[in-house]
């Protein structure tokens, strides 16, 4: 949701718009066979599945810029301070029975704009296959910079080859020991992927729609949709 004030002389007013950048990603998958539930961010406090019998309706969770607030604080908490599910603590433990993860970076991913996401020191920091930085993560990129592929062969990049497209940012990452880096970005990781009990998880360290991705990447890179079709696949086993 973006507001807007036009500033006119003596006189202002404000407009509002509302926007989702699901589409790429969403347009990828289910053009490859997969069936995907969208939750806007507005609408995660609300409807974020609460516990294992919620999340049991699904295979794989994709976080992409949603902090890890808007997971934890539902309103029965914030607005009216009642006990409640501590929804990131479940998910960890949803992954660690058999789920998947995927976190998708972002202003709101990983540690975050400002450190705002602010999923390093919540109970999902050791379940992904990165560490977090304590402070602002983000790695800005306008000149652009093209990925490197370290394992082609990899199932997890769907054959997507090594020729990527340029990318305009990223979250900077450690890769946590005993996962594996299949793709870098300027020296740091872009792609990771690691195991968390008897879950699989992933970090793809930049954006699925712009501004990090741009249209050369996520919408006319034939690999995009090959990228991540074979996460999904791989996640889930």
């Amino acid at each position: 949701m973006t507001q807007t004030t036009h500033i006119k002389g003596v006189d202002s007013f404000s407009l509002h718009s509302y926007t989702e950048g699901v589409g790429p990603l969403r347009d990828a998958l289910t053009a490859a066979g997969h069936t995907l539930t969208h939750l806007p961010a507005h609408l995660v406090p609300q409807r974020f599945p609460d516990d294992d019998t919620a999340l049991a309706d699904y295979d794989l969770v994709i976080l992409s810029d949603i902090g890890a607030n808007s997971i934890q604080l539902a309103p029965r908490v914030t607005d009216h301070s009642e006990r409640g599910h501590d929804r990131l603590a479940n998910l960890a433990t949803w992954v660690a029975g058999g789920g998947a993860l995927l976190m998708v970076g972002g202003y709101l991913s990983f540690t975050g704009f400002e450190g705002k996401a602010a999923f390093r020191q919540s109970p999902l920091e050791p379940v992904l296959p990165v560490e977090m930085l304590g402070e602002d993560d983000r790695v800005e990129l306008p000149a652009g910079a093209t990925p490197a592929v370290l394992q082609e062969g990899h199932p997890a990049v769907g054959g997507a080859g090594t020729q990527w497209p340029h990318l305009l940012g990223y979250n900077r990452v450690r890769t946590r020991p005993g996962a594996t880096t299949l793709a870098e970005i300027a020296g740091d990781p872009l792609l990771v992927v690691g195991e968390h009990g008897r879950g699989r998880t992933a970090a793809f360290t930049s954006d699925c729609s712009p501004h990090w991705a741009p249209p050369e990447f996520c919408e006319s890179w034939e690999g995009y949709r090959s990228l991540f079709d074979g996460l999904v696949r791989w996640l889930t086993g």
